[in-house]
């Protein structure tokens, strides 16, 4: 029997932390970045709605599949079933920013 998998990705996106959830997470075809594919929302025939669900599932509204810059991903875990999709306001950092850094270095870690 094939087994489903399901992950948690966690990363910041414009100073907010996104928690979303996929079934397809993978080093990405463009240097740098994380393929995440399949993402899992909850199902839209329950009465009651989460709004911050309901914001995050719009914004990724017709994605069939999302690049995510290494970087600013925090965590990626296996789960055994998806949660609720959201995004929270990352405490603390409103007036930090972080600075740049290079992906890789020169051949033999030498400087030019």
């Amino acid at each position: 029997m094939a087994t489903s998998h399901i992950f948690r990705i966690m990363f910041v996106n414009q100073g907010k932390v996104y928690e979303v959830y996929a079934r397809k997470v993978g080093q990405g075809e463009l240097f740098g970045f994380i393929e995440v594919e399949e993402l899992l929302f909850g199902e839209r025939s329950s009465v009651v709605l989460d709004p911050s669900e309901e914001r995050i599932k719009g914004e990724f509204t017709g994605v069939k599949r999302t690049f995510l810059p290494m970087h600013s991903i925090l965590r990626i875990d296996e789960v055994r079933k998806h949660g609720v999709s959201k995004i929270t306001a990352l405490e603390g950092a409103a007036n930090v920013a972080q600075f740049p850094i290079p992906m890789y270095s020169a051949p033999g870690g030498e400087k030019k």
